[in-house]
């Protein structure tokens, strides 16, 4: 990352532009190309770009992909995120973490065996819709399974209209497979397990030569090779992320990509007879009698109703959680004084 580019090559578009007051025209946009502890390393139309943290703003406010204003000496101003892909931090609390910034597409990259996990996918595509970026899934070790399209064709129903692309990341044409994406001035960023190929994209996209793992037989998990995120030019145009695998992603404040991926759950929600419907033996549940009509799949549903509530749970705020806390308190010392005077009673 040598060259100089110009701001349209590197995403800058009439959204970033906008937010600029007229004294700011005279700074530098500067994207962002690496995180440090206590620097970042960008991008800017005259090339390369190392700025220290000096300001309010540190490493955990920033993402790969970030737009910043810089006098030259350091950051000015983070700018407005057309699409922020974010996770809830793991551990407790409700701490999120900057994944990428500013990406059109999500590249969702699983494979052809035992890493093929439905859940997970339906995790990744409910990120992605939440975060307003278009969403692909390459399937790779396409060459190496005896079935292939059933991957595929399992893969295209877990949202409408899902693009879906099962091949070979060693195949010379990669690149081309994917160019349509990755033209000059867009953004796309790679997200899945370790050891599904994703190292093996990103050499085929960007002309680099990054090292590769073997993956275990029993589970075809594998090593993280990416241990950082980080931007890299894609050959022939565009900018590509690449991410470390991810053992897991817990959504937070999805609520909105999660339905959006689980459409066909959430457009029989108001066809029921009660709007009060658990979805169990209710007459005139929609869900049910689609489900007795093989028009959903139950599987399908208990993943959405997981998705749902672990969302409410790790979206909740601080007071909502003690609210919730008193409440349940207040439940199980009812139970418990109706248990004492029954137990009275037969006394």
């Amino acid at each position: 990352m040598t060259q100089s580019h110009t701001l349209a090559g590197l995403g800058w578009t009439n959204f970033f532009l906008s937010q600029l007051d007229e004294a700011e025209l005279f700074l530098t946009p500067v994207r962002i190309a690496g995180v440090h502890r206590a620097r970042i390393d960008g991008l800017s139309e005259d090339g390369p770009v190392t700025l220290p943290f000096t300001g309010a703003i540190s490493a955990g406010d920033l993402a790969i992909g970030d737009w910043v204003l810089s006098d030259g000496e350091r950051i000015c101003r983070l700018l407005d995120r057309k699409t922020e892909l974010s996770r809830r931090a793991a551990g407790h609390g409700n701490a999120i973490q900057l994944i990428a910034a500013n990406v059109d597409t999500l590249f969702i990259v699983t494979s052809c065996n035992a890493d093929f996990n439905p859940a997970r996918l339906e995790r990744y595509l409910a990120l992605s819709a939440e975060a307003g970026t278009e969403a692909v899934v390459l399937l790779t070790k396409a060459d190496t399974s005896a079935d292939a399209e059933g991957y595929r064709v399992h893969a295209e129903k877990l949202r409408r209209n899902l693009i879906v692309l099962a091949l070979d990341a060693r195949d010379a044409e990669v690149a081309a497979t994917l160019g349509a994406w990755c033209r000059a001035g867009r953004t796309v960023a790679l997200l899945g397990s370790s050891g599904v190929g994703k190292t093996t994209l990103t050499n085929a996209l960007t002309g680099l030569a990054g090292p590769t793992g073997p993956i275990r037989e029993s589970d075809a998990r594998g090593r993280h090779t990416t241990t950082i995120r980080s931007l890299h030019a894609v050959s022939g145009g565009g900018w590509l992320i690449d991410t470390p695998g991810m053992r897991a992603l817990s959504l937070a404040d999805a609520s909105d990509g999660i339905d959006a991926v689980f459409e066909d759950v959430t457009e029989l929600l108001g066809q029921c007879r009660f709007r009060d419907c658990t979805h169990q033996s209710e007459p005139g549940c929609a869900i049910r009698l689609a489900i007795q009509e093989g028009r959903l799949d139950e599987a399908r549903l208990n993943r959405w109703d997981k998705l749902k509530r672990e969302d409410r749970f790790l979206s909740e705020t601080p007071a909502e959680a003690r609210e919730r806390a008193r409440t349940f308190g207040r439940v199980i010392k009812k139970s418990l004084a109706v248990k004492t005077r029954y137990e009275g009673g037969k006394r």
